[in-house]
């Protein structure tokens, strides 16, 4: 990977990769390039863990395999599982055990969703909270929308003939006439309504106490008797021992209630014993689950029905589809070989220094309370930046046994696609028994866990940091990124305790005002107190990240440069790209970011030229930094 960080321009100068002109992508985007670049070319690896990672990954751009293959796979799916009503081949398989089936080999939850996490009302002292498992009511096929009046749900009235055409296309897709899947359609459609009556948007869930609801398994199968509760809590949990006298938590017991006795009613109904709707619904689930494995018409229709509905769906690149997929089941591995390439020593040089300068931010802010000064610099000197790496490394022979029962085919993605969902339903279930927050690859921003304030490994990945770079590109790109994270983190609302934000802001509003009128522009511009708040975030993250690479510089003055620019100069260029970065925050930014480096260099000549928006501005003397 490190051969491939830098090239060379026409005039022999280097050039970081990936720092383009304009706006930068996003960091999420620019980590799964980065994965995206390790699947590609550790084509060399003696892991058999690595190698079927890559093979899964190759395996899910080999589109014409996929194309080629049709639907035969999923129908050869549905003869397995003892056929359905819609062909008339159907075995009147037990329906709580083709349920525990489909959710524990298939990932597919039909009737409820599950999954494990822990209890935010729960408190503890000096232990880890235990985590349990959660049900939820689960994401419907079928669109439906909240009556406030009633507080019930129903199917919007204006997608059902769309719906029902989306439906008969899937079915014709799989060689089922229109003749004889129309009622299992239409019972397919009538069965998804009535489930959908109990189902309630999360807010009105949180008013009404709903959420994180304590139950015993017990319990819980007198209250909703339609489900083997126990039974399949233990098919999708093994090998976990449970009991009935073990706890869940319920996010909508009203749901579950009716749930189950919506499945009681569909199962008395004699007249149609033979059709097997509720094993329609869930094989249909199973379709729904199974789609990113089936061949372009399947999607292409679920496309052409999103349209009908008025969405515009963001188009993904297949590889990005392909390296998120692999996520999924080989997170282990990902974290293994991203851990190989980060650079830990100058990783946590940078996230030490950043946080000690930005702990001194604190003492020098004006505060509308001491009360206040207290409360935060208590809080904040409580926390240990820590960058988030596995606390038991797995080497490769570990991960090689692990994943010694995975076989993966670069033929066949259908079937790679069903082994990745067994996969990741281990991976929750282990979530149930491991004292440790899991690593999750994909993060590129902090978080606050116990005393810890975590640092994600994708934070320093090119072209945001490398150990190769001048250590002033690093800071002025990863070391900006990570303080301005920080400041979002755990000073989320400031400005309602400090009168320095406000000054601060007005004072950098006042020279943007004065210079973008002297380039003709006119016009009066008020803050809004998150307005203030974004502006005096990213000024004071730039002078966090500037002052963090000046400490740098005490035991080690030697640092490289890039296309003959000075440190500071090559530190502010750095950060005039990645000011362009897209965050969360970004809409509450009333000018160019790197307009701060005007700020900044109005005591010097430093100033580089821009590489988003920003002119040449010319700017008094007076620094904004003289309120700090």
């Amino acid at each position: 990977m490190e051969k491939s960080v830098w090239t060379q321009t026409p005039k022999g100068e280097k050039k970081v990769r990936g720092l383009k002109e304009g706006r930068l992508q996003s960091r999420k985007t620019l980590l799964l390039q980065y994965l995206k670049g390790m699947l590609e070319t550790n084509k060399n690896s003696h892991s058999s863990a690595v190698q079927k990672t890559m093979d899964f990954y190759q395996s899910c751009l080999n589109t014409s395999s996929i194309e080629a293959a049709g639907e035969k796979p999923f129908l050869a799916l549905i003869q397995k599982l003892g056929g359905w009503p819609v062909s008339g081949i159907w075995n009147k398989t037990d329906f709580n055990s083709t349920l525990a089936l489909l959710m524990r080999d298939y990932a597919t939850f039909p009737f409820f969703n599950l999954y494990v996490g822990k209890d935010p009302n729960e408190t503890t002292s000096g232990v880890t909270k235990r985590r349990y498992i959660q049900i939820d009511q689960p994401d419907l096929l079928i669109p439906i929308e909240w009556n406030s009046k009633t507080e019930k749900s129903g199917a919007k009235a204006e997608t059902l003939r769309p719906f029902l055409a989306l439906c008969q296309k899937y079915l014709a897709l799989l060689g089922s006439p229109q003749t004889t899947s129309t009622i299992h359609v239409y019972m397919f459609i009538s069965l998804s309504s009535e489930l959908a009556v109990a189902a309630s948007p999360l807010q009105y869930r949180l008013l009404k106490g709903q959420l994180h609801q304590h139950m015993s398994i017990e319990e819980l199968q007198r209250q909703a008797p339609a489900i083997d509760w126990l039974g399949c809590l233990q098919a999708v949990f093994h090998p976990l021992s449970l009991s009935k006298d073990d706890h869940v938590l319920l996010h909508n017991l009203p749901y579950i209630v009716h749930m189950s006795q919506i499945i009681n009613k569909w199962q008395n109904k004699p007249d149609i014993s033979n059709s097997g709707p509720l094993h329609t619904y869930m094989l249909l689930n199973l379709l729904h689950t199974l789609m990113p494995a089936m061949d372009s018409r399947f999607s292409e229709t679920s496309k052409a029905f999103s349209g009908a509905l008025g969405n515009d769906d963001e188009k993904i690149p297949r590889w990005k589809h392909c390296v998120l997929a692999a996520e999924r089941g080989f997170d282990s591995v990902l974290i293994h070989l991203l851990k190989n390439v980060t650079a830990h020593r100058e990783a946590e040089k940078m996230t030490e220094d950043v946080f000690f300068f930005f702990k001194s931010k604190l003492h020098q802010l004006s505060w509308v309370d001491q009360n206040y000064s207290q409360l935060f610099t208590d809080k904040v000197n409580s926390l240990i930046p820590r960058l988030w790496t596995p606390i038991r490394t797995s080497g490769e022979n570990e991960l090689d046994l692990l994943f010694s029962q995975v076989n993966i085919s670069s033929h066949n993605f259908f079937s790679n696609y069903i082994q990745l969902l067994t996969l990741w339903q281990n991976r929750r279930s282990k979530l149930l028994i491991s004292p440790s927050e899991p690593i999750d690859v994909l993060s590129v921003t902090p978080f606050p866990l116990g005393n810890e304030v975590l640092v994600p490994m994708g934070m320093f990945i090119p072209p945001l940091f490398h150990p190769t770079y001048p250590r002033a590109y690093n800071y002025g790109a990863a070391g900006f990124l990570l303080a301005k994270d920080i400041f979002h983190l755990l000073l989320p609302e400031i400005h309602s305790y400090s009168d320095t934000v406000p000054a601060v802001a007005e004072c950098l509003l006042a020279h943007y005002l004065r210079t973008t009128e002297k380039a003709g522009r006119s016009g009066v511009l008020t803050l809004s107190a998150s307005q203030q708040q974004e502006l005096w975030v990213q000024y004071s993250a730039l002078e966090v990240a500037l002052t963090a690479y000046h400490q740098s510089l005490i035991p080690h003055s030697d640092d490289t440069s890039l296309l003959g620019l000075s440190h500071t100069h090559l530190f502010l260029t750095s950060f005039s790209q990645m000011s362009c970065d897209s965050d969360p925050y970004q809409e509450f930014m009333p000018l160019d970011p790197a307009f701060l480096i005007a700020v900044f260099c109005a005591r010097s000549n430093l100033c580089p030229a821009m590489q988003c928006s920003v002119k040449n501005y010319h700017i008094s003397p007076q620094s904004c930094g003289s309120f700090l």
